[in-house]
């Protein structure tokens, strides 16, 4: 198994057709037009209109990992920069993440994104 990071491929399993397909998606969603900036790692407010349409069930996928890493909400006082924090389970065995895919944010933000599609977690609850 392997931890995936944000804005680099993982791969993601998801429906394709009747079967499933195993492939490479780069994790961080396309934020917002009017927010701008980084990909989005994890979907927390599932009533914006943005996300709606990957919302639906033939847009979620799994992410196979034994551990994942987002950056901390705050940057480090001493640094300056936002620390990265890994999350893993504490025993051993296969694990899956919950995410939704959408399409590629080379569609959205040009040709230096990824050329594959995106992934990002599904959190709210």
């Amino acid at each position: 198994m392997l931890g995936v990071f944000p804005d680099y491929p993982a791969p993601v399993v998801r429906d394709a057709d009747a079967d499933r397909e195993l492939v490479m998606m780069r994790w961080g969603m396309p934020p917002p037009p009017r927010a701008g900036g980084f990909p989005v790692a994890n979907i927390r407010n599932t009533t914006s209109p943005h996300w709606r349409g990957w919302l639906k069930p033939e847009s979620r996928c799994l992410v196979p990992a034994d551990s994942f890493a987002e950056y901390s909400p705050e940057p480090n006082p001493a640094t300056g920069k936002k620390d990265v924090v890994w999350f893993a389970r504490t025993t051993t065995g296969p694990c899956s993440l919950s995410a939704d895919f959408g399409p590629s944010s080379e569609a959205i933000a040009g040709p230096s994104r990824s050329r594959s599609p995106d992934f990002t977690l599904f959190t709210a609850f």
